[in-house]
């Protein structure tokens, strides 16, 4: 059965629509018959089998392996589509709508794959949650109408509903797998009453449960049953978080209870914070949580909710393990860069990284050995396309698809697949589609990091006004951090206003206190606006070269005066060099002295602190070299 089932993958965009095969080639597969209009959705069967999509007039329904049509159905205005487990049966699903005669629109209908004939029809509402869920076996078929629990016999449809069950206040009914299917039916909290689960037997609903829990906060929950049905992991969520740390509400906690009703508990985890994603190991009996504000922490539990294994913290929200147990799969999506980190669950050990950024959809193959990322339209607009990755890191496939909505692989059960080998194996050689992209691609050219300049000074030599003592902290630069409206420096030079970048040239300086005082009357009420308005006229009226200063015209002899009189704080202008270089070198023996005075005081200091103080009796034989006595 191997050899006849492929492993393929099918893409669904606004533009195009196909099927593709797997390694090595990635070849679209020949006679496929794609729609004439873009599709509404698309389906696997849960066996591989079959594969159908939605067009506005109907549904088609093909032979996956060989993408030979073998039915389609006349149907308006289908919205989902879905199979049953052995592909025996479709459901479909429509918008609601009001009929002349006032009947109930049956929008969910049930079809014969084989036939295409309607086998049964009902109504209902919501898109959410709508499938009908079958045992494995598809002896069975349970669905929620309101309150109640409907069972169904699918080879016999006209009978209607053979067994039901009344659960007041039901939100939510989960059928597990397995051989033994069982039904974990919630109860949303309300009106202050505790949220409840309860587990019944498929066979016996009638009687009482077989495992039944009660928490608070708890107004929707994510339940997800172990491969053999054995036992269940419950989630639970409200919408709003009390204490104003999340968005998204609050994660009330997480609980592992058994379908037998011997065992349940609630999970323990050690870093507050939601539970960003949860799975079952294929094996059903370990799983994995990744929890806590980032970065997260993951950590691997058994079938006892006891720790086996903590892969510490990062930028993670996903977890997934391979359909043969063998690799688990830790990612960062949505908000975070993608990073993708593989390990293999014997060792335990980082098998490697992949840089999967703005993946949007990430799935295993069937064979375990490779791992399909997407990024999807309208989560992202741009950059649309799948991405096929070898476990072992590299990528062996691309594909480039503008508005790209949907993608997967093809389902194949796991023993129809090849067994997963003892040694990682080796990554195939890449396909032509990566070849291409690596010939096209240009590297995006890293600019090295520097000071901000504002547009202005950009292009040009750096100007003294943008230049800062590398130790020195930039908070430091204004009176207790806040926006200090004394200028800057370099701002004002020789009394003058100086533009970063343009030539200086030398020219007469204004009496000294000017500026000062004409600052000071433009702050002043209204009562002064005029004296401030004369002033300002005769400050334009006068010549900008050859100002007679101080009763003289030698502007070297004002000069002199204005280097005597004392700098205003935060005005760098009216220092000279020596001045500075004193002014910086005193600043750093003050902050060695505080580090020092820390030291004594018994706080850790960090290795760059203490390279600090080791640069003191440097600075102070320069200062001594500068005539400075410290």
């Amino acid at each position: 059965m191997a050899s006849q089932l492929s492993q393929q993958y099918a893409f669904r965009a606004q533009k195009s629509f196909g099927l593709v095969g797997g390694t090595p080639t990635y070849d679209p597969i020949e006679n496929f018959l794609a729609p004439e209009v873009p599709a509404r959705t698309y389906q696997y069967s849960a066996d591989g089998r079959l594969f159908a999509y939605a067009i506005p007039t109907g549904v088609r329904i093909f032979q996956a392996e060989s993408a030979q049509l073998l039915q389609e159905l006349s149907l308006p205005n289908i919205v989902d589509i879905s199979f049953s487990p052995r592909g025996t049966y479709l459901s479909t699903w429509e918008r609601p709508q009001k009929l002349e005669d006032g009947a109930q629109h049956k929008n969910l209908r049930v079809f014969s794959v084989s036939t295409g004939e309607e086998l049964i029809a009902f109504s209902q509402k919501s898109q959410e949650g709508w499938e009908l869920q079958y045992t494995i076996s598809e002896s069975h078929v349970v669905r929620l109408v309101g309150q109640e629990i409907q069972v169904f016999r699918p080879a016999e449809w006209s009978k209607g509903v053979v067994d039901k069950l009344k659960v007041e206040g039901a939100t939510s009914v989960t059928l597990s797998p397995g051989l033994n299917p069982s039904v974990a039916v919630f109860v949303a909290e309300k009106k202050g009453q505790p949220a409840t689960v309860k587990i019944y037997s498929l066979t016996s609903l009638a009687g009482i449960p077989t495992c039944q829990k009660t928490f608070f906060k708890a107004q929707r929950s994510q339940i997800k049953w172990n491969t053999l049905g054995t036992q269940v992991l419950i989630l639970t969520q409200t919408d709003v978080d009390q204490a104003n740390k999340s968005y998204y509400g609050e994660t009330g906690g997480l609980y592992l209870l058994s379908a037998a009703g011997n065992f349940d508990c609630r999970v323990t985890l050690d870093k507050d914070g939601p539970v960003h994603d949860f799975a079952w190991s294929p094996n059903s009996k370990e799983f994995g949580v990744v929890y806590g504000f980032m970065p997260a922490k993951t950590m691997l539990f058994d079938q006892r909710a006891r720790s086996l294994h903590d892969f510490g913290t990062a930028f993670c929200n996903f977890l997934s393990f391979n359909p043969q147990g063998r690799l688990i799969a830790l990612a960062g999506f949505g908000n975070l860069a993608g990073k993708v980190d593989i390990y293999d669950r014997r060792t335990l050990n980082k098998v490697t990284t992949i840089d999967a950024s703005n993946t949007s959809y990430c799935e295993w193959s069937p064979d375990g050995r490779f791992l399909l990322t997407a990024t999807l339209s309208p989560r992202l607009r741009v950059d649309n396309g799948i991405k096929v990755w070898h476990c072992t890191g590299p990528l062996v496939h691309i594909q480039h698809t503008e508005e790209l909505y949907q993608t997967s692989w093809r389902p194949i059960p796991v023993d129809a697949v090849p067994p997963f080998p003892q040694a990682i194996p080796p990554s195939p050689a890449p396909a032509s589609s990566v070849l291409q992209h690596v010939a096209v691609a240009k590297p995006t050219p890293t600019k090295p990091a520097g000071a901000y300049r504002p547009p202005g000074a950009r292009g040009l030599e750096a100007s003294a006004a943008y230049k800062r003592d590398d130790d020195t902290p930039s908070g430091q630069s204004t009176p207790n951090g806040r926006y200090s409206r004394s200028p800057a420096p370099g701002r004002f030079q020789n009394g003058r206003r100086h533009v970063p970048g343009a030539p200086t040239s030398p020219s007469p300086v204004r009496q000294p206190g000017g500026d000062q005082e004409k600052r000071g009357r433009k702050r002043k009420g209204a009562k002064d606006k005029e004296g401030a308005k004369k002033e300002g006229v005769e400050g334009s009226a006068r010549p900008s070269i050859d100002i007679p200063v101080n009763g003289n015209g030698n502007a070297e002899a004002a000069a002199n005066d204005a280097a005597s009189v004392p700098p205003t704080p935060g005005a760098e202008g009216g220092l000279d060099p020596i001045a500075k270089k004193v002014r910086n070198l005193n600043k750093k023996l003050k902050a060695i002295e505080e580090l020092k005075e820390k030291q004594k005081k018994g706080e850790r200091l960090e290795a760059t602190q203490l390279k600090k103080i080791d640069t003191e009796a440097e600075i102070r034989k320069e200062l001594s070299g500068l005539g400075i006595s410290s």
